[in-house]
C-alpha cells in the first residue's frame, strides 16, 4: 500500500543523507584542524550509512557506523589526544595550490556528471524483498556470502586507519 506523499518524504530523507555525505566530505577535506576533519568524516559516514540503508543493505549500513564511526574516528581522536598539544599554524596558500584545487573540482564534477548520467539513464529495477530478517543466523550467512568482499574491504580500511593513528601517536606528548 502506497500512501500519498510517501515518495516525497523518501526523496527528502534521501536528500538529507546525500547532503550529509557531501557536507561531511567537504568538512573533512577543507578544514585545517584535524578534529574538525574527524567530525566531517563521522558525518560523512552517517550519511553513507543512510544511503546504504536506502539501497536495502542494512547490514552494510550498520557496519559503516560501527567500523568508521565507532572505530576509525575514535582511533583518530585517541591519536590526536596522544600527539603533540600544539597545532602548527596553517601555511599561506600559494598559486599552485589553487590550480590543484581547481583541477580537483573539475575532475570531481566530471565524475559526478558521469555518475548522474549512469544513475538516471540506466534501467534500474527495485529488489523484490529484503534479503534477511535481521536474525543472527541470517547476518552470519550474509556476512560469509553476499557481503564477504565488502566486509573484507572495510576491515582493510580499518587496519590502515589504525596504522595511521599509531603513526600519528608514535611521538606521544613531550615531557616538560
Amino acid at each position: 500500500m502506497n500512501f500519498p506523499g510517501t515518495d516525497l518524504i523518501l526523496a527528502c530523507i534521501f536528500g538529507i543523507f546525500a547532503g550529509a555525505t557531501v557536507a561531511g566530505g567537504l568538512i573533512a577535506v577543507l578544514t585545517h584542524r584535524i578534529i574538525r576533519s574527524v567530525c566531517g568524516l563521522a558525518l560523512c559516514s552517517v550519511g553513507l550509512a543512510g544511503l546504504y540503508y536506502f539501497l536495502n543493505s542494512p547490514f552494510l549500513a550498520l557496519m559503516e557506523i560501527l567500523i568508521y564511526i565507532g572505530a576509525v574516528c575514535v582511533t583518530i581522536v585517541f591519536a590526536v589526544m596522544l600527539a603533540e598539544p600544539e597545532e602548527p599554524a596553517p601555511e599561506p596558500r600559494r598559486l599552485g595550490s589553487s590550480l590543484w584545487a581547481g583541477g580537483a573540482v573539475a575532475v570531481s564534477a566530471a565524475v559526478f556528471w558521469g555518475l548522474v548520467r549512469v544513475g538516471t539513464g540506466g534501467p534500474w529495477t527495485a529488489p523484490e524483498s529484503r534479503l534477511n530478517d535481521g536474525s543472527v543466523e541470517e547476518i552470519g550467512k550474509a556476512l560469509l556470502t553476499t557481503y564477504s568482499m565488502a566486509f573484507e574491504l572495510i576491515s582493510l580500511v580499518l587496519l590502515v586507519a589504525i596504522l595511521g593513528a599509531l603513526i600519528m601517536a608514535r611521538g606521544g606528548r613531550r615531557k616538560e
